[in-house]
């Protein structure tokens, strides 16, 4: 139409996407299986809002399940073991736990990673108020970002020359994206939904949506809230018994309210 002119708003990436770019990419070299499953958080969900009530504190829910996920893990050390050369395999005493926290960045929130070191040496206290700590800092540009602008900088063939010297490094590959992953896909949303993700990572836990509905409870039907989990593993490291197995342990420790109690 005459006259019609386009209207739209240019906004600046955070230098953080690049690198998350070239990481979904190296992500898809591996073997992974994911496993869905559903977890009663009836109870810690409870528990969370009742220390709302009671202190005015919103508890962190991405610390609950973290803290859940490291003892899981620290009992289960194989889910976050990486390869070395052909047939090594390194098991790593720390669990170190990539997860995603919005922050502010120049007046606008953007969703980025960070690690939650020995999160298996930690409470679920201690996690939640490093979250929260994260969370409320101050992301700087020149300070926040200084360790991507050499990376940056690199042409594409160099920068997957790096991701081939971290696929053979489970030690850089500990310092620079942890050991296992944490990311949600449900907290702004209800309802059952789970994400199939793409990960680096030997285990990544994805948090889907919270769904109501009718469940069993001490021999009574009632209804109930059930969290919509992901797991996905590296299938050239894990297979399915011990899998199924860590599933297990993990679904038992969110429903008992591990660390909230």
């Amino acid at each position: 139409m005459e006259g019609k002119t386009n209207s739209f708003e240019e906004l600046t990436l955070p230098k953080t996407r690049l690198a998350i770019s070239d990481m979904l990419h190296e992500g898809q070299r591996k073997h992974m299986v994911h496993g869905l499953m559903e977890v009663d958080v009836t109870t810690p969900r409870k528990q969370i809002l009742d220390h709302k009530q009671m202190t005015g504190e919103m508890l962190s829910f991405t610390a609950f399940i973290t803290n859940c996920l490291a003892k899981a893990v620290d009992e289960n050390k194989i889910m976050h073991g990486y390869r070395k050369g052909r047939n090594r395999l390194v098991l790593f005493d720390e669990v170190d736990v990539n997860t995603q926290i919005e922050r502010e960045v120049e007046g606008r929130k953007w969703v980025m990673p960070y690690i939650i070191r020995a999160a298996n040496q930690k409470t679920f206290l201690e996690i939640h108020q490093e979250i929260r700590q994260a969370q409320k800092s101050e992301v700087v540009e020149g300070r926040e970002f200084k360790q991507y602008d050499w990376y940056l900088m690199l042409p594409g063939f160099v920068r997957r020359v790096f991701w081939w010297v971290l696929r053979k490094s489970p030690e850089l590959t500990k310092n620079i994206a942890g050991t296992v992953g944490v990311t949600s896909l449900g907290m702004f949303g209800d309802g059952n939904f789970w994400g199939i993700p793409i990960t680096t990572q030997t285990l990544l836990l994805t948090v889907g949506g919270i769904a109501e509905k009718p469940g069993v409870k001490e021999n009574r039907i009632d209804n109930r809230e059930y969290l919509s989990l992901t797991m996905s593993f590296d299938h050239d490291i894990i297979d399915g018994a011990p899998a199924a197995r860590f599933a297990s342990r993990l679904k038992e420790l969110i429903e008992s309210s591990h660390g909230l109690n």
